[in-house]
């Protein structure tokens, strides 16, 4: 016989950098929707044993998976000062073509959060992720007019964006920042690993995504154990959504995309924190990412 639980938690696993993908898109970031992903992964374990027998649980995680991501964006925009407008919406039974849905599905992160919420959330569930009219309508709690409307304005807007010029300037790594980084990934390539213990703060944190948490400079220590006894990376001074960051090559195939990558806090000179998404190599998909070789 199945054991319900262990069912639960192997579709956590199995949906895991799914789930991640539509955060991710709804936040307009890779890092804040590993947050919001393990809100919603939380918020599902606790409240599984009191939901008995589930007809559709992927739907039912990606409805918490939403409403986790709602709920972080209004925790935004209060910090911020920002409102995420809704416009009246209007029942369009004409389907999209196919280059619009092409567009939306290559749509940046950055591209998808100047779309208002509900049409964000309809365009990533179905030309990101896939699902049906029926399933996006049933994780919204909406109808399927209502979401046909925002996918065909969703599309539209997306369409127009990319005709857009691009004039951001590039992202700009502070000189001391870069310093401090190239440093650390240059003993980190070396295996020179007493060297960056000796760097850890006291009160030290490191976050081994889908996988454990470490506090203090003697857990921390093991961290540092562990990799060295692999060989299956290769390390660079970038940035991750602007954020200083260690990006991670394979070192078979240094020509290659990046294959996960760290974010790294200092203060006064010391190791603060560490998030490596080493296990969690979904994040790197959407991400925007530059490496500095």
């Amino acid at each position: 016989m199945t054991d319900p639980k262990a069912e639960f938690e192997r579709l956590l696993a199995e949906l895991r950098p799914r789930l991640h993908r539509y955060c991710a898109h709804m936040t307009g970031s890779v890092i804040d929707g590993e947050d919001v992903l393990q809100e919603t992964l939380i918020k599902a374990i606790e409240a599984f044993p009191h939901t008995g027998p589930l007809a559709n649980a992927e739907g039912w995680l990606f409805r918490i998976a939403h409403n986790a991501s709602l709920d972080f964006l209004r925790r935004r925009a209060r910090r911020e000062g920002v409102q995420d407008g809704e416009e009246e919406l209007e029942t369009i039974a004409d389907p999209d073509s196919a280059i619009e849905r092409r567009q939306a599905a290559a749509a940046s992160l950055r591209i998808l959060m100047r779309l208002p919420v509900a049409q964000r959330s309809s365009v990533i569930l179905m030309d990101v992720l896939g699902h049906s009219l029926e399933e996006i309508s049933e994780v919204l709690e909406s109808t399927v007019p209502a979401v046909k409307a925002n996918l065909h304005r969703g599309r539209q807007r997306l369409s127009e964006f990319a005709a857009e010029p691009d004039d951001r300037p590039p992202p700009v790594l502070a000189e001391a920042d870069r310093q401090r980084l190239a440093a650390y990934v240059a003993r980190f390539n070396a295996r020179d690993f007493d060297a960056l213990r000796a760097q850890l703060a006291d009160e030290v944190k490191v976050e081994v995504v889908n996988r454990t948490r470490l506090n203090g400079r003697s857990e921390v220590s093991r961290y540092f154990g562990n990799y060295s006894q692999t060989t299956d990376w290769h390390l660079v001074p970038g940035l991750v959504e602007g954020r200083p960051a260690v990006v991670v090559l394979d070192p078979a195939e240094p020509a290659g995309p990046p294959i996960y990558f760290m974010l790294i806090d200092w203060a006064d000179g010391r190791l603060t924190k560490i998030r490596d998404f080493r296990y969690a190599r979904y994040a790197v998909e959407d991400a925007e990412l530059i490496d500095f070789p």
